[in-house]
């Protein structure tokens, strides 16, 4: 139940109110983590920021409900993560999303940048 209020949290603060939720090809098809109402588009561009790719990273072009590209499972396995972190928090609010690791990056960033020699 926490992991489903968490992705909800996300999805609604990824949302903005009277926004159309459907894209080109009518209302979603084939949504197995964000909700049936969820504002899929704004919540798509979110995504191409955070990641700094574009739809056909996770999408088969000319076919987004598909699921014949594999990363779009691990999206969805990463939309489950932050719900779940975001879960754990007992203020209810969003404290991490697809930015806190990615930084616009398609691979997260695991690791801290190198510091810097002094200079002379």
């Amino acid at each position: 139940m926490r992991i489903l209020i968490g992705i909800l949290a996300l999805a609604l603060s990824m949302t903005a109110v009277g926004q159309e939720k459907k894209g080109p090809g009518g209302p979603p098809k084939n949504l197995k983590v964000l909700p049936a109402d969820a504002n899929v588009i704004q919540i798509m561009r979110g995504f191409n920021t955070s990641l700094g790719v574009m739809c056909t990273y996770c999408h088969v072009q000319g076919d987004f409900p598909s699921d014949d590209n594999p990363k779009k499972d691990i999206g969805r396995a990463m939309l489950r993560m932050v719900g779940d972190i975001n879960g754990r928090f007992p203020d209810g609010k969003q404290h991490v999303g697809c930015w806190t690791c990615h930084r616009g990056k398609a691979a997260p960033e695991i690791n801290p940048p190198t510091p810097e020699a002094p200079k002379p």
